[in-house]
């Protein structure tokens, strides 16, 4: 029993003969050749030919022998008759069967197989024309493989070759790279200018041919995969900048959610107040110590023995002071007698007052110690 998993199915058996129904005769008849060859040459020879019969020759007459007259070897070429029409009549069926029935030679039934499947010659001629056609317009057809190509090629040949038609080797292998397109052109060259076409059998040069085609179907593969790579990369790419725009956003927004949040406790514990406070801080200068002194109510900046005071007392009256001069004495042309020196003296002087401008910390350190123990207040009630 044939199992359901089997990679190959079973072949015709080698102890009987293949079955015609009256379809492809060629075929067929080529493999019924080499059957009755397998049994016996004298079988094949019989179906050529006509039957042996023993005969005895008396006064130039040939007369049947009887059977009880037949030696051994006559014997055995009489039975070769006997089998082939055996052979021929176990290999048709019922249909086949009636057409030779009535045969009494399995030569008688060979031919009226031929005749009655092979046609008559004008039939023949008109099939082999149609053939020689198909062979001349023969081209390798889109997104077709070489095995189709060979398949399709060998059974035209093969069909011309029944029909009497004869090709030479070269001519076959010529054949088969013009029928190939654009993208077989590098490889025809180099077989066409490497191989030696008139002793290379069809066979090994659409073997050649497929080599190459399975190469190329792994290069194609390769450059596939290549592709995709490339394809999965961009996209891995483009998830991790979403996915960081998308963290940058989110960051933004709880940056600008813990801001209003900080506002708003900023408001509930009295911003009001510790603004009015800083207001007054500034606006009063008896918290402020002279360092130069030892009095209150001024900076050592601002003290009145400080350069600094002085120049504020002066500024009003030469905050800005720019002085020309210009003395030009020239002699008369009419006075002949006096020689004097011309001169000429320009002066400008410019004083802009830079007042040293020291940034009071205190005040800011102030500031941010309030705003830090705030906001660590925040936090704890955050958390």
């Amino acid at each position: 029993m044939v199992g359901a998993n089997q990679t190959f199915a079973e072949g015709a058996s080698i102890n009987r003969p293949p079955l015609f129904t009256g379809e492809n005769y060629l075929f067929w008849k080529v493999k019924m050749k080499i059957f009755l060859e397998l049994v016996d040459r004298g079988i094949w020879d019989v179906v050529l030919n006509e039957p042996f019969v023993p005969v005895n020759i008396a006064n130039e007459v040939q007369e049947p022998k009887s059977f009880a007259q037949w030696t051994v070897d006559e014997n055995r070429r009489a039975q070769y008759d006997v089998k082939a029409r055996n052979i021929i009549s176990s290999a048709l069926t019922l249909d086949e069967f009636n057409k030779i029935s009535v045969c009494t030679s399995a030569r008688e039934m060979w031919e009226i197989l031929r005749v009655t499947h092979e046609e008559t010659d004008d039939v023949k001629r008109a099939r082999k024309n149609s053939l020689i056609q198909e062979y001349e317009m023969f081209r390798m057809q889109q997104g077709e493989t070489i095995y189709d190509v060979s398949k399709r090629f060998t059974h035209t040949v093969n069909h011309l070759s029944g029909l009497g038609k004869s090709f030479d080797t070269d001519e076959l292998n010529i054949k088969i790279l013009k029928s190939l397109n654009m993208t077989w052109q590098p490889k025809v060259t180099t077989i066409t200018k490497s191989q030696n076409l008139a002793t290379m059998t069809m066979a090994a040069l659409f073997g050649k041919l497929r080599e190459h085609e399975l190469e190329l179907g792994r290069l194609n593969d390769e450059e596939d995969q290549g592709r995709k790579k490339n394809i999965a990369f961009k996209t891995e790419v483009v998830k991790g900048e979403k996915q960081k725009e998308e963290e940058y956003y989110d960051n933004d927004e709880n940056l600008s959610l813990m801001i209003n949040k900080f506002t708003k406790f900023m408001k509930a514990k009295g911003i009001n107040q510790f603004n009015s406070n800083k207001k007054e801080n500034q606006g009063t200068s008896s918290n402020f110590k002279c360092y130069g002194c030892g009095e209150s109510g001024h900076v050592k900046a601002d003290g009145p023995n400080s350069k600094r005071s002085d120049e504020k007392k002066s500024r009003k009256y030469y905050k800005k002071k720019t002085y020309i001069v210009w003395e030009d004495n020239t002699s008369s042309s009419s006075c002949s007698g006096e020689s004097d020196e011309e001169e000429a003296k320009f002066c400008l002087i410019a004083n802009n007052d830079h007042s040293d401008s020291k940034v009071s910390l205190s005040e800011n350190e102030n500031d941010y110690d309030s705003l830090y123990d705030a906001f660590q207040e925040f936090l704890a009630k955050s958390s």
